[in-house]
């Protein structure tokens, strides 16, 4: 009977991964250790290092799981979005959604991002991480290519587009006072106005906004130090 005992496999996978989700949400990435999240998941110790081999293994496959449903999440938009515009705003509107819906697992993935992972967990991440972009950096190329958006590699796009929403879900997320309502009816147009801006200037700038009460932050999706 293997489809079954996959099945159960998965199921307590995610299990120990929502534990872990949880406990972090209580007292913080660095307060959690391997034995806490399986007591909480009601697992046994073999069935723990049966899926991962320590708790940076755990934190790792958490993180994936987290790039996976923010990506998904914003790639729905992009399949919805017939022009450049609609496709910049929505990337930024659908990542303020899911980060705005997601708090914990939003907090728990800038944590984690800030962790020196080994070198080897460090790679696996960084290419299944490309993997999942995949689809969001080929739409954002086509666009570039095109002439519709900036001549900038897709990553250097995704970066800019993204860079305010995320400084501004870090402070909100942190307990800073960010108005929910004001990140989403404000950032998407931020990005929009700055990779236009970009796109004016031959690629060469990176700065802009019509509005002096919006702020453009540099580009700030963090990365993984090896």
């Amino acid at each position: 009977m293997p489809m079954p005992q996959r099945a159960d496999g998965r199921r307590r996978r995610e299990s120990l991964l929502d534990a872990a989700l949880d406990s972090f949400a209580e007292h913080g990435l660095l307060g959690v250790g391997i034995e806490q999240i399986r007591r909480r998941a009601g697992a046994s110790p073999s069935s723990v290092y049966h899926h991962f081999r320590d708790i940076g293994d755990l934190t790792a496959a958490l993180l994936l799981r987290t790039f996976e449903r923010v990506t998904d999440h914003m790639y729905q938009r992009v399949t919805a979005a017939s022009t450049a515009e609609d496709t910049v705003r929505g990337l930024v509107d659908a990542y303020l959604e899911w980060a705005l819906e997601h708090p914990n697992e939003a907090r728990f993935m800038y944590q984690a991002m800030a962790l020196e992972f080994s070198g080897e967990r460090h790679r696996e991440l960084l290419e299944a991480k490309a993997l999942l972009q995949r689809p969001i950096f080929a739409r954002l190329q086509a666009l570039s290519q095109a002439g519709q958006l900036p001549p900038w590699p897709p990553e250097h796009l995704h970066s800019m587009l993204l860079g305010a929403a995320h400084d501004a879900c870090r402070h909100y997320l942190s307990g800073a006072e960010t108005d929910p309502a004001w990140m989403r009816t404000t950032l998407p147009g931020v990005a929009w106005r700055s990779l236009q801006s970009g796109e004016r200037h031959g690629g060469t700038e990176t700065v802009a906004t019509t509005n002096r009460d919006e702020t453009v932050t540099p580009p700030d999706t963090p990365i993984h130090r090896s």
